[in-house]
């Protein structure tokens, strides 16, 4: 097949090649991942992120290059997952700017495009690392302009197909790149998966022939459906819930009878073959268990209405605080300081939920307990980020956003990559905490007590990095099998625990990551012996806020809190959560954890 120019059509046609290439190779994927972290979930993310543009992809009609280059590349941004599809989503924004209005791709024009979006991705991390996608992606952008320069009309094919051995090549090079994939001996996840997609892309321009789609996951299909706003302010239900439901043979009037009786302001648009729903309820999981007896439910979204009435009321606050539900926070804290949340997700198996909005904390645990499926656990995609900075630009002059540490997770560049879309006035702070639970917690609270004390944004923010590194975070894991599953530990450290009857502490570190800091020998009066160890670890420390929490074990909190009370005199706060997700999933139930920092009255540092 001669390929002499890539126009709207025969682009998307390579493009979701490229894609079902990408998602058959998922498995393969998941099992070699292991870094940034051993998520054992990169196939995952990157088959569900680039599976989010197959909807703009496979629409009939016809297709301008440009016009379907931006609407992929939003589609992208909207459904990436994970750190590889996070940077694929603005590797396909760089792409779709290059283009602008084209009407089709020559083999220069195609490669200067590629070179703009490799310096997105490139540009979308703090601390990009070689080795990783961005070496591969870089590596495409280079042999493009090497072969275009001498390419022929017609020659596409020759053009793609030059630059897959060098992809290979540069793709084996990851092994000896980054350390956690040198002792492993396995390439870089990402950087496979992205050349899988450059393989699959390039198989279409060969032979005219889409790589097949596998029948091995459900895909999300996130076409826009078109549907009016609810009219009016009533805010009696506290979630605007949205959820797409795709069949067969949807019964509308049906569907739209049993979501009636849940809440308010409901909107069901569609056909047959999908639905959008957007309700307003107190339950948003309901929502989504009603939409699966119609059909398969993607796309869930869960945005607190009563959060951003409660914010908008006769503040003071000169800017908003936003944390990810990774951060434990006091419901009380919650409440009374009005910090917006944006839900991180949950997997077990085939059935998704939103952290702390479709599920409860208990009802993670019990699951975990009795699902055979681990789960695992993914950032919120950037345009979850970006519709909530959306909402709190429009009403605040400043947004403070505390995320999950940037060593653990992708959360934070999630939050950084949405800043850069909504941020004209450079009013929002993506901050970094280095920290998770009740540390990123802590961080939170700080920052929201400082809006309701009317500081302003900038000194909220110098507080925040003074107090980052002070922040301290300790935690006894309930059961070392749920990490061993998770793929946090080998299976050997579990053994050597418990032939020992030893009983690991991890803590943060300076850099941000969770590691095992010392243990305690024996199994007895662990609850007490673990807050008398983290009172040792504090004595010096003058005033003090202390959080505490647990997974399903309040006795064993009960005790830590009495224990700490006792030993640390200087103890100006003390507030009591349950663990969530962010180590709850590596730790089980039983897990304790304790995070302290340095008490500041923001009253104190008013200007």
């Amino acid at each position: 097949m001669t390929v002499s120019y890539l126009d709207g059509e025969t682009f998307s046609q390579a493009l979701r090649s490229g894609i079902h290439s990408v998602i058959a190779d998922q498995s393969f994927l998941n099992r070699i991942n292991v870094y940034p972290v051993a998520d054992g979930d990169t196939g995952t993310n990157l088959s569900l992120s680039l599976g989010a543009a197959l909807g703009v992809l496979q629409s009939p009609g016809e297709k301008h290059l440009g016009t379907m280059l931006a609407a992929t590349a939003d589609a992208l941004l909207d459904g990436a997952r994970g750190n590889s599809g996070a940077i694929m989503a603005q590797f396909f924004q760089g792409i779709s700017d290059s283009a602008g209005e084209l009407t089709r791709f020559t083999t220069a024009t195609f490669s200067k495009a590629v070179r703009k979006g490799s310096d997105y991705a490139h540009d979308a991390l703090s601390n990009p690392q070689q080795g990783t996608i961005l070496s591969v992606i870089a590596e495409l952008a280079t042999s493009l302009e090497h072969h275009s320069r001498g390419a022929r009309a017609g020659g596409f094919g020759e053009l793609v197909a030059a630059a897959v051995p060098r992809l290979e090549t540069a793709l084996a090079r990851t092994t000896g790149q980054l350390d956690a994939l040198r002792k492993a001996g396995v390439v870089d996840a990402g950087a496979k998966g992205f050349v899988d997609f450059v393989k699959g892309f390039n198989a279409f321009l060969q032979r005219g022939e889409i790589v097949p789609l596998p029948d091995i996951a459900e895909l999300p299909d996130i076409e826009e459906s078109q549907f009016a706003a609810a009219a009016g302010d009533d805010y009696a239900y506290r979630y605007c819930t949205e959820c797409i439901v795709t069949g067969t043979s949807i019964d509308r009037r049906k569907l739209r009878e049993a979501l009636a009786v849940l809440g308010d302001s409901l909107v069901l648009a569609g056909s047959k073959r999908k639905a959008k729903i957007h309700i307003h309820v107190n339950e948003p999981q309901d929502v989504f268990e009603i939409g699966r007896e119609y059909g398969d439910v993607s796309g869930e979204k869960a945005d607190d209405l009563q959060r951003q009435q409660s914010s908008r009321s006769g503040s003071k606050r000169k800017f908003a605080v936003i944390t990810d539900s990774a951060a434990d926070i006091a419901d009380d804290d919650m409440e009374r300081l009005d910090i917006h949340m944006v839900p991180c997700r949950i997997q077990f198996g085939e059935r998704g939920f939103l952290d702390k909005v479709s599920i409860s904390t208990g009802e993670f645990y019990a699951r975990l307990e009795s699902d055979s499926e681990h789960p695992t656990t993914s950032q919120p995609a950037p345009g979850d980020f970006r519709r909530q900075y959306q909402y709190l630009a429009s009403h605040f002059a400043d947004v403070v956003s505390v995320n999950l540490t940037s060593a653990a997770s992708g959360t934070y560049e999630a939050a950084r990559s949405a800043a850069k879309r909504v941020d004209a006035a450079g009013n929002l702070h993506v901050i970094d905490s280095l920290n998770a639970s009740l540390g990123e917690g802590l961080l939170a609270v700080f920052a929201a007590e400082c809006a309701a004390a009317g500081l302003s944004a900038e000194t909220a923010l110098d507080g925040l990095r003074q107090l980052i590194p002070q922040t301290h975070t300790y935690a006894v894991l309930g059961n070392l099998d749920y990490a061993v599953r998770g793929g946090r530990i080998p299976g050997w450290v579990r053994l050597l625990a418990t032939g020992l009857r030893m009983t690991p502490i991890v803590h943060r570190t300076p850099q941000g990551e969770i590691k095992l800091k010392t243990c305690l020998v024996g199994r007895q009066n662990i609850p007490a012996r673990f807050a008398r160890y983290v009172a040792r670890q504090l004595r010096g420390e003058k005033d003090l806020v202390v959080a505490i929490g647990h997974a399903v074990n309040p006795d064993a909190l009960a005790t830590v809190r009495a224990t700490l009370e006792a030993s640390l005199p200087r103890l100006m706060k003390l507030t009591e959560a349950e663990l969530g997700t962010a180590l709850g999933v590596h730790g089980g139930p039983g897990t304790l954890m304790i995070s302290a920092q340095p008490y500041v009255n923001p009253v104190d540092l008013a200007e």
